[in-house]
């Protein structure tokens, strides 16, 4: 099976590592991983600030980018969504819109790829902390990928698992909005963060980065202890404690 791996922006900069684990887990269970070099931001920041054929150009180069690939796997829930928002950006633009789905079609979240795609939910991954998950609102509500990070989490040896209170409340993140709305977002945050506290994790687990970027920005300032960590790391964890 062919994957191309699309990388998303945070990750390529901030969380290097993460890509470097889907790439392995992925080769683990046979897939043949590409990296397309030409690849982009998606042109999600463009799209929800209301630049729509800003969005189009970027848009059309990913397309174009990934026309050969089997599959797209991105560890990026959000980000993925925003692929699948290339068909309504191009409603009018039926030549595009007929390749945008043909992208939309073959595009996933990386739980989302190992569960509903190669059907597998034991990664044979040891992790032997407190864990808690923290649902993105991108991938949760519109993606509508719900049940694959639980369940892969749930077989992890070692995991010790508990339900994040509130777990469907944004973490104040929302791209763009985190930079309009500071001291809303930052209250949202906040209030994640005591939620997380709450359940007693030594770990935050999600499948976004944005999100972790947001959450760990936030934690680390005020000064809490607990991890943040992608899934991709959880799940490529072979070694007692890390």
């Amino acid at each position: 099976m062919k994957v191309s791996l699309f990388i998303t922006c945070l990750a390529d900069v901030f969380y290097p590592q993460v890509g470097k684990d889907v790439v392995e887990i992925l080769e683990r269970y046979g897939c043949e991983v590409d990296f397309p070099t030409a690849q982009t931001c998606c042109g999600q920041p463009a799209y929800n600030s209301g630049y729509h054929q800003n969005t189009k150009a970027v848009a059309k180069h990913m397309i174009n980018t990934f026309l050969e690939a089997d599959y797209v796997v991105s560890p990026s829930g959000s980000c993925v969504l925003m692929v699948h928002e290339y068909v309504h950006l191009f409603q009018d633009e039926e030549d595009w819109r007929i390749k945008a789905q043909k992208l939309a079609d073959k595009t996933y979240e990386f739980t989302q790829f190992l569960h509903d795609v190669l059907q597998i939910q034991d990664v044979g991954a040891n992790f032997p902390e407190k864990v808690t998950y923290h649902c993105s609102c991108h991938m949760t509500r519109l993606l509508g990928v719900k049940e694959a990070p639980i369940k892969l989490l749930e077989q992890v040896q070692g995991l010790e698992f508990v339900e994040l209170p509130n777990k469907e409340i944004c973490c104040g993140f929302g791209g763009t909005f985190s930079v309009k709305m500071v001291p809303i977002s930052e209250q949202m945050v906040d209030e994640k963060i005591s939620h997380i506290e709450e359940t007693g994790a030594d770990v935050l687990v999600g499948s976004d980065c944005g999100c972790l970027m947001n959450i760990a920005g936030r934690k680390d300032r005020i000064g809490k202890q607990f991890k943040v960590m992608h899934i991709a790391q959880i799940l490529n964890s072979t070694k007692s404690g890390e």
